[in-house]
């Protein structure tokens, strides 16, 4: 949904949020203050009339004289019954005619006639409570109104509420601002996010405080850094690629135009070539895809016995010819890591050693390990590698001068060096004693006590293949 189109902002939500939660706090406590004062007074009203039959119990006066004597309440009256005649009087408070209301006259004196002496009537002008104290010549009653003795809680009431609502009010404006203030790291966060392109990944936000904002700011510059370093390594790549594409399509283009169709050699010639620089051209492709793939980080990760990687390894670089092919050392323990992977990068240096080593020279493969770390490595006895080029032989497409003449996509060690890296791990190039290069994949190790059982991810002759086509 476009911003032009979003019905509510997240500041306006959460501000509503906010006042819901504060009217609703004013709410239970307002209603419970109500409830709280209602029984308060309702119980008064019975106190008072116990105080009223308390008093008139215990004289021997008629009914009439009882309540000439009565004073009068602002929210009570006091009236002397003999059945439903009205013997006499007090004056009453204004909504309250006892003597004048004939149905509550009724009532009382067939609550009296029943033997209830207490209780609670409705009348026309509200409930009432009332109580009843035997004479001989008939009873006196008080009644109380209900409703004039809750003026004093509804007045409370109607003034708490308009000074919840006005309390709301502020709260709303002092919130407005302060959510304001509160959002306005999220809003230079999108205001950054808008005008970030894919040419400019350079602006980043200044974290202010030590708040959750901050840590979401922190890390949006750490997402940026990321995003920055992949599109600069994507377009290193593609720069790579591009250069690696030019030189067989230079000279296959430049074969098939100085190529005489007339002449069967010339052309026989120039088919050969065409195939074998599209076949370098698939190896190429291949290679990128398998970096794709390990840099993605798409890991079968199982738990693998490091010796019996280090004895899979051996075997399978045994097919490799022109070498001996010995196992110097086996590690015992065990790594988390992907076996078909593991088994790639470790053959892949192998084969690296057989290339520029001469032939008839051993290689050795051998395996340690200690507290943190496994240690797989490969051992040549070849020219070995300059201590200034060691940290340019794990680039992509950065091939060191040997005069050899050996071919390849440049990639090879790359992979080696994406794949450690995909297992937390790294690569290294140290001196073979007596001459030579040690190449070594270091793999952290882990405490887990079930090692997978290894699958075949290569075959023997797969290796000798890619060598015969790399040449």
């Amino acid at each position: 949904m476009s911003r032009t189109t979003r019905p509510v902002s997240t500041r306006v939500r959460f501000l509503g949020a906010i006042l819901g939660v504060v009217l609703l706090g004013m709410i239970i406590a307002g209603g419970v203050t109500f409830l709280v004062q209602s029984e308060r007074v309702v119980a008064n009203a019975e106190r008072q009339l116990d105080g009223f039959v308390s008093t008139l119990s215990t004289s021997s006066q008629d009914a009439a004289t009882l309540v000439a004597a009565t004073v009068p309440g602002r929210t009570d009256g006091t009236v002397a019954l003999d059945g439903a005649r009205v013997l006499a009087s007090t004056p009453s408070p204004p909504g309250l005619s006892i003597a004048d209301d004939a149905g509550l006259v009724a009532s009382l004196a067939d609550q009296i006639s029943l033997g209830n002496d207490r209780g609670r009537l409705d009348s026309v002008h509200g409930p009432v409570l009332y109580a009843a104290v035997e004479t001989r010549d008939g009873a006196a009653v008080q009644v109380i109104s209900v409703d004039q003795r809750m003026e004093l809680v509804t007045l409370s009431t109607l003034t708490y509420g308009i000074s919840a609502l006005v309390v709301l009010l502020l709260v709303a404006v002092a919130g407005w601002f302060v959510t304001g203030r509160l959002f306005s790291p999220l809003r230079r966060l999108r205001d950054t996010a808008d005008a970030i392109t894919i040419d400019d990944l350079g602006t980043r936000l200044r974290a202010h405080g030590n708040d959750e904002i901050s840590d979401l700011t922190t890390s949006v510059n750490s997402m940026l850094d990321r995003l920055a370093m992949s599109v600069d390594a994507q377009r290193q790549l593609l720069d790579d690629v591009r250069h690696e594409l030019k030189t067989p399509i230079t000279i296959v283009r430049g074969h098939l135009e100085m190529m005489d169709p007339a002449d069967p050699h010339d052309v026989t010639e120039t088919r050969d070539l065409g195939i074998a620089e599209l076949d370098r051209l698939a190896r190429l492709v291949d290679d990128i895809d398998t970096l794709a793939d390990v840099e993605s980080g798409a890991l079968e990760a199982a738990v693998i016995d490091v010796g019996s990687l280090t004895d899979r390894v051996a075997e399978l670089a045994g097919a490799i010819p022109g070498h001996t092919w010995t196992v110097e050392q086996r590690a015992r323990g065990r790594i988390h890591g992907d076996a078909d992977r593991l088994v790639q990068a470790w053959l892949q240096l192998a084969d690296n050693a057989a290339k520029y080593t001469p032939e008839g020279t051993s290689i050795e493969i051998g395996s340690t390990a200690d507290e943190t770390t496994a240690h797989l490595w490969v051992r040549d006895h070849g020219p070995g590698i300059p201590p200034a080029a060691r940290h340019r032989v794990f680039r992509r497409f950065d091939r060191l001068s040997t005069g050899r003449g050996i071919d390849g996509s440049g990639l090879g060690l790359s992979i080696v060096d994406a794949i450690a890296k995909a297992h937390d791990g790294h690569c290294s190039v140290s001196d073979t004693p007596g001459g030579g290069a040690t190449v070594a994949l270091h793999i952290p190790v882990t405490g887990a006590q079930s090692p997978a059982e290894l699958p075949t991810p290569v075959r023997a002759g797969d290796v000798v293949m890619q060598r015969e086509a790399t040449g």
